[in-house]
């Protein structure tokens, strides 16, 4: 047990209780959720169970303490102290109203949206995701067998993965190199190479499409499937073929994967973690093994929901999945409309069954930042304000979108974060632009704060405005997205669906939030590792942020898909006939010409021989009443029937 400056223990392990007033701000002493904070956005990795998670507290806690990094964390800590105090107090107001008869249309509210999401409710789909179990440390342990029963982690600054020796100390991805040299000081440190990752990725990638071509890459180390197609065909239990899937992974690519087989992908994700290292977990898909599921579910688990949230649900006596549903009619009072939907979805174990390649999910925005020592002179912020907004335009560019709104986002030496965004006149996307909108942002940020002192500048793009020329098919009609097997065509009018059909589900606001909250995590450890270990930047923080997360690995996969369409055409030749290309080679071609001749040969003929019939049916034949309201390419009646077949 771990004390705190008052001297009195602490538990660390779990959410510990805010305070119940808003009156008195909390004090300086007040650390035992700054030491629960502290423990990162990757305390529920697999091989932490054994742990000592109050000792790697403490050692955090000491470590950064009195840093630039430890004060933000701290302010961050209060001002979310007093957050849960304004909640508790709304929630004391509610159970006030209710016991006076008060929230009867809340309750009812919440269980006709329960009834609507259990219409809904899909089982009979087989969503697995897998896991690369410690995919950077397994990659090097190919190169460096030596290593595998060492403890070693990937990554200097912040640890990118450790291996499953260093786990067991309780280092763990995304925490500070030199916090985990006090927790194990005889690890192995190892930089990072991407190139060999993404090398090693693209293998078991080759793998996963021979089970679902249409899979989704969440991140470079894991993915989303349907398999329910492949069952059926293969005439398999899905068990069976994410064991055949698994085997296949080692055999061909000589690392592991852990997977998680259920209904829909949240639960999917969930499972995932459940015998890992190179094992698997199936969630039967039946309405109340689900809810059981669920009930004893730590809140901390279900992807989305982070260390903020996860205090605040705590702070109400939410702890498991369970606990929501007697508070339901709190929900949309306490924490707003969307958080009341996602935790109601969250309770009955739904979530989307929609599956898809990441680079066909819509994009809402495009940007870009990076990190740099302190920075503060105003030709200095210019140049590195223009140099941003050459980065956005590259990559507006390859995404091909334009952005309405345009947010400067800075982080000043304190850690503090501000944002302040713009709506140009017209959509932009070029440096000049960006850069001519973005200017009056910072201007007027360095007038608020004389002398501001930076250490991150970004720039974005959000509603965005697609450039890309739309697809169509032979018939000049706009493609549509292919729909999944085992898919109903009609499909219940109570689920929200997009504007390409699929099923839309409250889940992904929180995933994104959540996939930020440990972005940010990683850059300010690197920033703090820096300080401490009087480091200069060599970039693993910007690389980190590319490939450890899912919206970074979509940026990867797309910049794939687009130099694959920028991969040279081969040589074609036009038809002189139907004007139809074709490939060049001489002998194909002339076939073509020949059958093209034959094909005009038979159409001149038929032509000739309808031409007195045709030309008697049009003297016959009375005019339309009222040609010009016809609608333009749509023959009439007459004209359908006049038509004869290819070879009549």
């Amino acid at each position: 047990m771990a004390e705190d400056d008052t001297g009195t223990k602490e538990d660390t392990a779990t959410p510990p209780r805010p305070a119940e007033t808003a009156e008195q701000p909390p004090t300086s002493t007040q650390h035992k959720t700054l030491k629960y904070s502290l423990l990162g956005p990757s305390l529920t990795k697999s091989g932490q169970d054994g742990v000592d998670q109050k000792k790697v507290a403490d050692i955090i806690y000491n470590a950064s303490k009195g840093s630039k990094f430890f004060n933000n964390e701290e302010s961050r800590d209060k001002s979310l102290t007093v957050k849960i105090a304004r909640i508790l107090a709304k929630k004391r107001e509610l159970e006030r109203i209710e016991a006076q008869g008060g929230l009867k249309s809340e309750q009812k509210k919440a269980d006709e949206y329960i009834a609507e999401l259990e219409y809904g409710r899909d089982l009979s789909q087989a969503v697995v995701h897998v896991d690369c179990d410690a995919f950077y440390a397994a990659v090097e342990e190919l190169d460096r067998p030596e290593l595998k029963d060492l403890p070693f982690a990937v990554g200097i600054g912040v640890l990118t993965t450790c291996n499953y020796a260093a786990r067991k100390f309780g280092c763990r991805s995304g925490m500070a190199g030199f916090v985990a040299d006090k927790l194990c000081p005889q690890l192995i440190h190892l930089p990072l190479n991407f190139d060999k990752y993404t090398a090693k990725a693209k293998e078991v990638r080759a793998v996963l499409e021979q089970y679902d071509p249409r899979f989704e890459s969440a991140s470079i180390d894991e993915a989303y499937l349907n398999i329910t197609k492949y069952c059926e065909e293969h005439d398999m239990q899905p068990e069976d073929a994410v064991a055949q899937m698994r085997e296949q992974v080692f055999r061909e690519c000589s690392i592991t994967i852990s997977a998680g087989i259920a209904a829909n992908a949240k639960l999917a994700k969930i499972c995932s973690n459940k015998n890992k290292p190179n094992g698997q977990f199936r969630l039967a898909a039946d309405r109340a093994g689900v809810l059981a599921f669920m009930r004893d579910l730590p809140t901390r688990k279900v992807n989305g929901i982070g260390r903020v949230f996860e205090r605040e649900l705590d702070a109400i006596g939410i702890k498991t999945c369970g606990d929501i549903y007697p508070q339901r009619h709190y929900l949309s009072r306490l924490f707003g409309e969307k958080a009341f939907q996602f935790l109601m979805s969250v309770y009955l174990g739904l979530g989307r069954t929609d599956i898809r390649p990441a680079e066909e999910f819509e994009r809402k925005s495009v940007g870009t930042e990076s990190t740099f020592h302190d920075m503060s002179d105003p030709k200095e912020l210019r140049d590195k304000l223009r140099r941003t907004a050459d980065e956005l335009e590259k990559d507006l560019q390859r995404t091909e979108f334009k952005g309405r709104t345009l947010v400067l986002k800075i982080k000043l030496h304190t850690y503090e974060v501000f944002t302040r965004q713009v709506q140009p006149p017209k959509a932009v996307f070029t440096a000049d632009d960006l850069y001519h909108f973005a200017l009056p942002m910072l201007a007027k940020l360095e007038k608020e704060m004389p002398g501001m002192k930076l250490r991150l500048m970004g720039l974005r793009c959000t509603h965005l405005v697609s450039v890309k020329k739309g697809e169509v098919d032979f018939f000049g009609r706009a493609r549509q997205p292919a729909r999944r097997a085992g898919s109903e065509e009609g499909g219940s009018s109570k689920v929200d669906v997009d504007e390409h059909g699929w099923q839309v589900w409250p889940d992904e606001e929180f995933e994104d939030a959540a996939r930020q909250e440990r972005q940010e995590e990683a850059e300010e450890l690197e920033r703090l590792s820096q300080e401490m270990q009087n480091q200069d930047q060599d970039g693993t923080t910007a690389d980190y942020r590319r490939y450890a997360n899912g919206f970074a690995w979509r940026s990867y996969l797309e910049e794939e898909q687009q130099q694959k369409q920028q991969a040279p055409t081969p040589e074609q030749w036009t038809c002189p006939i139907c004007s139809i290309p074709q490939g060049a080679d001489e002998r194909a071609f002339n076939a073509h010409i020949d059958g093209c001749l034959s094909r005009q040969t038979i159409k001149e003929i038929v032509k000739t021989a309808d031409e007195s019939g045709e030309a008697a049916k049009r003297v016959l034949t009375p005019m339309p009443a009222n040609t010009a309201k016809r609608k333009r390419g749509r023959p009439s009646e007459t004209e359908k029937r006049a038509k004869k077949a290819f070879f009549a």
